[in-house]
């Protein structure tokens, strides 16, 4: 399995934590930026890039997201199909997310934590599996359900944008 993390300036000195603390674990991690402090940065980029390569191999990757506070890198990202990230702030939080809603993708906001409060989150969201019980599996067909009602909404059949009629 692929990681790929992905941060902005405010949280590029912990996604650089982050990836030590994964390598030494043996993960396999992909930085999709910001490669360099860079506070003129915007988080949408690294959040659009994870995104994409999380969501065209959502069966054998995960991501990981860091900013200052984590709503805005939560709010790109799930406009992506297949995508579930969750903004998470503890280890009981991670836990959940990915026990009850099979969350790929795990955002941090780096002004609200500390490295150990981020190592503990990262082993209880890394090592919980998705519980499959019945109504968390329902749960997510009805948010499968609901991205491909918006797809269908948005392009018709024939694969034309149906704003431009």
């Amino acid at each position: 399995m692929i990681i790929y993390i992905g941060a902005d300036h405010r949280g590029f000195k912990l996604k650089e934590a982050i990836k030590s603390f994964l390598k030494n674990r043996g993960y396999q991690v992909w930085d999709v930026g910001d490669l360099r402090y860079d506070e003129q940065d915007d988080y949408p980029d690294f959040a659009l890039a994870l995104a994409r390569k999380v969501s065209n191999d959502y069966e054998n990757s995960k991501g990981i997201l860091i900013c200052g506070n984590g709503v805005g890198m939560s709010v790109v990202v799930n406009k992506f199909r297949r995508i579930r990230a969750g903004l998470v702030v503890n280890a009981d939080q991670a836990f959940d997310s990915r026990n009850d809603d099979d969350t790929n993708v795990l955002v941090l906001p780096a002004d609200y934590l500390t490295t150990d409060m981020v190592r503990k989150i990262l082993i209880a969201w890394l090592e919980t599996p998705f519980a499959h019980e019945e109504r968390f599996r329902r749960r997510i067909e009805k948010i499968n359900r609901i991205e491909e009602e918006f797809l269908r909404s948005f392009v018709d059949v024939e694969g034309e944008n149906k704003k431009d009629k």
